[in-house]
């Protein structure tokens, strides 16, 4: 064996937790990649086992095709088979608002419904509705719903009972399926499910039910599948749909397990640049700069094998104890099995990463010139200055990503731009931030002392330890970089994550100012207007507040565009409204004579901000100038917005075309109670439809929190991984400055008084991170928000951002309290006494 190699195993040997330190953040890294195989293999299989939507029972299922009555009556005849059940549904009026009511036999291992409050329909005229059209129709038990399914006759049908669907939209009703057919005209179906007979084979009754349909040819054949066959595809369905999920999230693995290199290159110089007196002494005695370099590649590839091992067998255990936890509370989730070649791979990768990562700072300690050993460890490893080759290195990439940005930049969209590409243009602001960040690593010891110099200040101002914790940070400036660099990674990604939600989320308010300006909305059927009566009961009530009555007149001609929409809804009395896109003017200077224009209709009609805009209705003409011109629609999908005496001028009625208003106070609670004020408003009278407005807030609103969750719950792997080797960095520095810490105990310094400046030195690392992940990451979010071509603007949320920061510093922070407290208890005799 190599001599050399002999010599590093065993120092090893003596100091295995150097090892552990080293290969931290690899383990770490092989521990998220293995993981997350084994949580794609547990949502896999889970979905395959019962996550399908037919029922395990279904043995048959005719699908497709002309099917009806007749046809279910004679499957049902069929010999061997034992029961079925017709798929089909018929949407119905209910005073203008729609109600889907699906056939379902709401028992039995062939129903998708269970019943939760009541009884399931057994009589004719009889349904049963879901919790959420409870409370959206006001449909409960006992209650009547006069519907018209499509006939131009009413049917008059009784709520019987409350059932749990497998999803509930809010407008869900369910009945047997003789309850429904006999709504429908056509009595067609679209599916059967069938259960075959115990102990009967499905294949002669499989032939039977197709010779039913012998005599239809075409689209009018109908299908029949085995059930097992439509639940595989159902379930590979929702396996290719995880598949999807579980490539992004491989994107964001990808990015920690490069952020883990960084951290392993760092702690592999900081070891190497420890150890430079004894690599000086060995090349002192006639070790070789080859000789040197395989031993201390081999041992950084011995690290990777170790750590790699350990992170597998680490997440195989997870693997196996989160599934039976999840099992303990209900949930049906199984066992991801042993992925032999995944859990190879992934250690093979750990390898990998340790090799490629020790490539450099072996090269660098293998330089090392025998009269090194004259001179102190610190001192050889407390450079801060870079090479020429590092500043060409970080110059380079520099340019090309401010030349990349700059394309951008100057071939951003304009307001509703067309045959715009965005890919290629994010695609040029994705490699302008690799270039950008392959730029900071090679300048990060050049960037580290100015940022320093700043975030520094105040923890000058503490006194010595302060003063010794910055001195500390700025005396190894590039071990500073090498770390900080992998912090700002993390705070860039959650920078552009919160920014972009932000931005997305004002995007996403502007076009609900327009469509949904309140919680709810009452209008008449068929064009009928609302009594007054109605308003007063409205405006009277305590539920209800910022009740706001308009007008609205759909036949308005303006140029050559027919069939426009009107409305003098008052903006000042709805707060919602001032987040509405305003492109010129201002909605303020709304008065007589005067009109706000939507965005769509100003492009069509060739108007701007200041042009006369003639409005022509029922003979009548009136000439208003533009004082705002919107980014797209007027607010409720108008084309204009006037004063009422304008609308009068243009002949609408007196009669209110619908009625706003907001629920009086916050939360789910209130809401109901204010929908049942709206409809007591509303005198019972089933005409007059309320719609929910609030429902498209809390759906955006759900669906952004879904996906800035789920974005920044990814990138925290990078963050972890950043922790980690600030962790990592302050241990090594605790194990290889002894004498350092001994010397300051020596001299005065108190155990706390080390404790708080080796704390203070790890929560430096974020500091100095998050900072140069700001700078970064808020720039190129607002590049890439511009380069979709999306109208959204600029929001930058700053206590989110602030918030992030803080937490960053205090993680990084905490990950160097158990190293300070380890180097506090060292007596500063021995410490003295160490070499």
């Amino acid at each position: 064996m190599n001599p050399i190699l002999r010599t590093q195993l065993a120092g090893v040997a003596r100091r295995p937790a150097r090892m552990l330190l080293t290969g931290l953040a690899v383990l770490v890294a092989s521990f998220v990649v293995y993981a997350t195989v084994l949580a794609q293999q547990i949502t896999q299989r889970s979905i395959v086992d019962g996550l399908s939507g037919t029922p395990e029972a279904v043995d048959l299922v005719i699908r497709q095709g002309s099917i009806d009555d007749r046809h279910l009556a004679a499957i049902n005849a069929i010999p061997g088979v034992s029961r079925t059940s017709a798929q089909t549904e018929i949407g119905a009026q209910l005073g203008g608002q729609y109600l889907n009511i699906s056939g379902d036999p709401g028992s039995g291992p062939l129903a998708l419904v269970s019943v939760t409050e009541g009884r399931y329909p057994s009589a004719a005229g009889e349904i049963a509705v879901t919790p959420r059209t409870v409370q959206l129709l006001g449909l409960k038990v006992g209650s009547t719903a006069s519907v018209d399914p499509g006939t131009g006759k009413k049917v008059a049908l009784r709520v019987v009972g409350v059932v749990k669907p497998p999803v509930d939209f809010g407008n869900d009703a369910y009945a047997p399926a003789s309850t429904v057919l006999a709504l429908t005209v056509d009595h067609l179906v679209q599916g059967i499910y069938v259960d075959v007979d115990a102990g009967t084979d499905a294949g002669p009754v499989r032939d039977r039910i197709e010779a039913l349909f012998a005599g239809a040819k075409g689209e009018d054949r109908p299908e029949v599948v085995t059930g097992a066959d439509v639940r595989l595809a159902e379930a590979r369905d929702a396996a290719s749909q995880v598949d999807q999920v579980f490539a992004v999230v491989g994107m964001f693995v990808g990015i920690a397990v490069a952020a883990a290199g960084l951290i392993a290159a760092s702690t592999f110089r900081i070891v190497f640049a420890q150890r430079m007196r004894q690599l000086a002494l060995l090349r002192a005695i006639g070790a070789g700069r080859s000789a040197t370099f395989r031993a201390l590649a081999t041992e950084g590839a011995l690290t990777g094998l170790v750590t790699g091992a350990v992170g597998v067998a680490v997440g195989q255990g997870a693997g196996f104890a989160v599934p039976a936890l999840l099992r303990g509370i209900g949930w049906n989730v199984l066992n991801p099995g042993i992925p032999v070649l995944w859990a190879a791979g992934t250690i093979l990768l750990a390898v990998v990463i340790s090799v490629v990562a020790v490539l450099a700072p072996a090269v660098s300690a293998a330089r090392v010139a025998p009269l090194e050993a004259l001179r102190t460890a610190a001192g050889t490893g407390a450079r801060t200055g870079i090479g020429v080759l590092r500043w060409i290195a970080g110059l380079l990439p520099l340019a090309a990503a401010l030349a990349l940005a700059g394309y951008v930049y100057t071939n951003l969209p304009g307001l509703d731009e067309r045959d715009y590409d965005p890919q290629m243009m994010l695609l040029a602001v994705v490699a302008s931030g690799a270039l950008a960040f392959a730029a900071l690593i090679a300048l990060g010891p050049v960037l580290v002392r100015p940022v320093l110099a700043v975030t520094g200040w105040p923890l000058r101002r503490l006194g010595p330890v302060g003063r010794l914790a910055v001195g500390g940070v700025g005396g190894s400036a590039r071990r500073a970089a090498a770390v900080s660099v992998v912090v700002a990674l993390g705070v860039t990604l959650v920078a552009g994550v919160l920014v972009g939600g932000a931005s997305i989320r004002a995007l996403g308010d502007r076009e609900l100012a327009a469509a949904a300006p309140t919680d709810f909305e009452m209008t008449g059927g068929d064009g009928s207007t609302l009594p007054e009566e109605i308003v007063t009961r409205a405006k009277a009530s305590g539920e209800l507040t910022r009740v706001t009555p308009y007008r609205r007149l759909t036949s308005a001609k303006i140029a050559q565009f027919e069939g426009t929409a009107v409305t003098d809804l008052d903006v000042r009395a709805l707060p919602r409204l001032r987040d509405l896109d305003v492109r010129s003017g201002s909605v303020d200077e709304l008065k007589p004579g005067t009109t706000v224009v939507a965005g769509y209709l100003a492009e069509m009609a060739g108007l701007r901000l200041g042009d006369t805009v003639r409005v022509e209705n029922q003979g009548r003409t009136v000439s208003l100038q533009v004082v705002a011109v919107l980014g797209d629609d007027a607010p409720l999908h108008a084309g204009l917005l006037v004063v009422p005496a304008d609308l009068t001028a243009m002949g609408a009625s007196g009669g209110w075309s619908g009625m706003l208003a907001d629920a009086a106070r916050d939360g789910a609670s209130a809401r109901t109670e204010a929908l049942r004020a709206m409809r007591a408003a509303a005198g019972g009278k089933s005409e007059f439809t309320v719609a929910v407005l609030a429902d498209q807030r809390d759906a955006l609103d759900a669906e952004l929190a879904t996906l800035l969750g789920i974005a920044l719950g990814l990138i925290g792997l990078t963050v972890l991984i950043a922790v980690v080797g600030v962790g990592a960095t302050t241990a090594l520095s605790v194990v290889e400055r002894v004498r350092e810490s001994g010397l300051l105990r020596a001299i005065g310094m108190s155990r706390a008084g080390l404790r708080t400046m080796l704390t203070l030195e790890s929560a430096l690392y974020g500091v100095i991170g998050a900072v140069l992940g700001l700078l970064l990451g808020v720039p190129y979010a607002w590049l890439a928000l511009r380069a979709t071509g999306a109208n959204a603007p600029l929001a930058v949320p700053v206590w989110q951002l602030a918030g992030a920061f803080l937490i960053l510093v205090v993680l990084t922070a905490l990950a160097g309290v158990l190293p300070a407290r380890r180097a506090a208890r060292v007596s500063p005799v021995n410490a003295l006494g160490t070499d």
